[in-house]
């Protein structure tokens, strides 16, 4: 497959969670895929995913910034929109809906097989993502040092 078409299938996946429609996740990811940031494997597991995200976030919206494509590889940066309105799963805690809007940026990395995702890994600013939903606050000390910041 070319490094356009690569491009294109990760287009593709994108739209087709922005639009909630994971029954394309059938015909966009292969059947044993490989999460190397949620260390799962299956394409029904990382639809489970996206399942609970959008419990949690029934607004989440991700805008591509940036995608690159080398190799089999697709690297595509995205600014990420949503409001807490739902119950998440917070590495394993249940935490009850805050009302609060997020907004990240995240950076994905997917390897593409036979036309499908195959494998993917993920790198966004969990700690700052936290702060917006008001689980974490700065200590007296990083109020001082990032008073913008602390708000």
């Amino acid at each position: 497959m070319s490094l356009e078409g690569n491009k294109a299938i990760v287009r593709s996946f994108i739209e087709a969670y922005n639009g909630r429609n994971l029954d394309l996740f059938d015909e966009l990811v292969v059947p044993d895929y490989v999460d190397h940031t949620h260390q799962q494997q299956g394409r029904d597991s990382f639809k489970q995913l996206f399942t609970l995200a959008f419990t949690a976030f029934p607004d989440w919206h991700e805008r591509i910034e940036d995608i690159i494509a080398e190799g089999d590889r697709v690297w595509v940066r995205v600014t990420a929109t949503g409001t807490h309105t739902g119950e998440w799963n917070l590495s394993g805690v249940s935490m009850p809906p805050t009302g609060r809007k997020v907004t990240m940026t995240m950076v994905f990395i997917w390897r593409i097989a036979g036309g499908k995702l195959a494998e993917g890994w993920e790198v966004d600013e969990e700690l700052d993502f936290l702060k917006q939903l008001g689980v974490i606050e700065y200590t007296k000390k990083g109020k001082e040092l990032f008073p913008e910041d602390a708000g």
